[in-house]
């Protein structure tokens, strides 16, 4: 099984950018944590602070027939309909996730353009919210 994790604009800068929100870890921390913790699964892994990138990537992701996305779109999520479409033109299930509770912070956050084409969302969970997505993917919560 080959799960793609993306992550969008400044998710780059994780333990660096606002700690008290983001938390002290790198984004290369979180990778090597999934992938300790899950270690029959292959995991792609990508960040772009780029939108254009990320759709690339999504459809990459579609031609090459990866089992399932977890999704950061980072700030992204309210803003991009370009995204919200890329995402429902591919098949491998797609499950969004925030470090932060989109919906306990500032209003403009609190709508998500991509929601509604993903099979689910997890956030205010922090890094969890990663594990909880890949666990959901395999099948283990199902």
């Amino acid at each position: 099984m080959t799960i793609l994790i993306l992550n969008g604009p400044n998710l780059n800068l994780l333990g660096h950018r606002e700690p008290d929100i983001y938390g002290h870890g790198t984004l290369e921390d979180l990778e090597a944590r999934l992938r300790a913790a899950f270690p029959d699964i292959t995991f792609e892994c990508f960040q772009s602070n780029h939108e254009g990138g990320l759709i690339d990537r999504l459809q990459q992701a579609h031609a090459q027939k990866i089992d399932g996305i977890v999704f950061n779109p980072g700030a992204f999520t309210h803003t991009s309909v370009a995204l919200r479409d890329a995402i429902a033109a591919i098949d491998p299930p797609l499950v969004e996730v925030h470090l932060s509770n989109i919906y306990a912070r500032e209003r403009f956050r609190h709508s998500s353009y991509v929601s509604p084409v993903c099979i689910g969302q997890i956030c205010g969970l922090g890094r969890t919210g990663y594990f909880l997505a890949v666990q959901y993917l395999t099948g283990a919560d199902r």
